[in-house]
């Protein structure tokens, strides 16, 4: 009987036994079994594992939502600082090197502890990519700022055994509102129109802004790179510390107390180099951020400088093109002015010239008149003459010189009824005289010729005796005095 029970409870045990070791893992959980045996992985499936041998180690294969955050204003590749929230589905790679990669860091760890180590990651690579970027594409193209961030992050949760599932953009946001100007079009226009002339002015600053941006932003991606490798690195180091320690713990369990206590010694002086390492590369960064920070301080006082320059620059030679412009305005109304007056010139001098031409002509008819009246009158005097002939040549001079008087004053009296005359060109002068006293010696020709003597040699014969008679002196006159 007491064998019966013997047996009973060997099979009891061995039952037990077999029952603790047994483990069957859901579809979204990823068992590993270490330990005495290679290290196998079992997922929605059951296995098998010696009890006290080997150990169960649980990898939640769940799809985890990352939010990713820019904690502070990044510059982009416009120099305009934004702030990005994006949101990002990963998981663990479902390969056995992906899992094996991923049992490294996040081992028997929930969906909060992965989450917070892997956001360090994709903040630093959403950063890189922002700075690569001008606002526009980024606002109007999401899906291509994802998939870039998502290109560019990829490497680097695969070293830790991740996969990227997506990368949705939550939002952007700017210290300057710049992005809701980009959604009304027209202000967008007309603020990019009159900004033309300002971001000119602003050009060698924003060069240096984005020079220095560009300096701290890669600093701080480089930094961020280190703080990600190192903790790569001590978490692998943990990871295999830990699987060490398991090791050491099972065969403590199976020898000695002494060995356990020996190994937890070893273990905590382990993990006390590690923290005293992380202590020291964390001041290194710290002493590394206050250099950045330094850096950036003297460039945008270096950029404020350019720029005050660079803007009284502008405005000696907008006010030099103002005078310039202000000049050839005058020169060419002066120049206007002067032609005007020119033409006003010409023009009087031609009406000045037909007013003369028509008073010379009005003479001149008159003068014919009076010709003709002389003429007549000539005639009469001519039939007088003849009745006279017989007082000699002293009487017909005596009726002539007494009646030259009216002829002259009937020549000139068309004149006399002229206000002013003007006279343009050379010669008009002398030609309005030489038309005076060719009327005069016509008549005198006339008289000549009507009354048959000849009239010029008897005045030239009686002045030349000066008197003509007792009662009618005549004075020779000397026109060249």
């Amino acid at each position: 009987m007491g064998i019966v029970i013997g047996v009973g409870v060997l099979i009891a045990a061995i039952v037990a036994l077999f029952a603790s070791g047994y483990v069957k893992s859901p579809p979204d959980t990823a068992y590993i079994i270490s330990g005495f045996r290679k290290p196998r992985i079992l997922i929605g499936k059951a296995g098998f594992r010696i009890p006290f041998l080997e150990r169960l180690d649980k990898l939640s294969l769940k799809m985890f939502s990352v939010d990713v955050k820019t904690t502070d204003f990044v510059p982009n590749a416009e120099y305009i600082n934004v702030k990005v929230d994006a949101t990002v589905k990963i998981r663990i790679g479902q390969s056995e090197e992906m899992m094996t990669l991923a049992s490294k860091f996040f081992l028997n760890e929930g969906e909060d502890m992965i989450i917070r180590r892997v956001q360090d990651t994709l903040e630093g690579n959403m950063r890189e990519i922002v700075g690569q970027m001008k606002l526009e594409e980024m606002v109007i193209d999401r899906k291509a700022f994802g998939e870039r961030v998502q290109e560019n992050a990829v490497p680097d949760l695969q070293k830790m055994g991740l996969e990227m599932i997506s990368f949705n953009v939550q939002s952007f946001s700017d210290q300057n509102n710049v992005i809701e100007d980009l959604g009304i079009d027209n202000i967008s226009q007309i603020k990019k129109g009159a900004a033309i002339a300002k971001a000119q002015a602003d050009r060698d600053i924003a060069i240096s802004q984005a020079q220095a941006a560009k300096e701290a932003n890669d600093a701080r991606v480089q930094a961020d790179m280190e703080i990600a490798e190192k903790q790569t690195s001590l978490a692998i180091r943990q990871a295999e510390l830990k699987q060490q320690s398991d090791v050491k713990k099972a065969e403590a369990d199976a020898a000695y107390k002494i060995q356990e206590q020996e190994q937890r010694k070893t273990i905590e002086v382990t993990s006390a180099n590690a923290n005293i390492a992380k202590a020291e590369r964390e001041a290194e960064l710290k002493a590394r951020e206050v250099e950045v920070k330094k850096q950036t301080l003297d460039a945008e006082i270096r950029a404020k400088a350019d720029a005050e320059r660079y803007r009284q620059e502008q405005e000696a030679q907008a006010q030099l093109f103002k005078r310039q412009k202000e000049a050839e305005a005058k020169r060419f109304e002066q120049e206007q002015e002067a032609i005007a007056a020119m033409k006003m010139a010409e023009a009087e001098k031609f009406a000045r010239e037909q007013e003369a031409a028509g008073i010379a002509a009005v003479g001149k008819a008159e003068a014919e008149a009076i010709r003709a009246k002389a003429l007549a009158e000539a005639e009469g005097i001519d039939k007088k003459a003849e009745a006279m002939k017989k007082y000699g040549e002293a009487a017909v001079v005596e009726m002539i010189m007494a009646a030259l008087p009216e002829i002259a004053k009937n020549v000139a009296e068309p004149l006399s009824k002229v206000d002013k005359i003007t006279m343009y060109g050379e010669g008009n002068s002398a030609k309005l005289v030489g038309d005076i006293v060719n009327s005069t010696t016509q008549i005198t020709e006339g008289i000549s010729a009507g009354m048959g003597i000849d009239l010029k040699s008897i005045l030239l014969g009686a002045l030349g005796t000066k008197v003509l008679s007792d009662n009618n002196p005549v004075v020779v006159v000397d026109n060249d005095q």
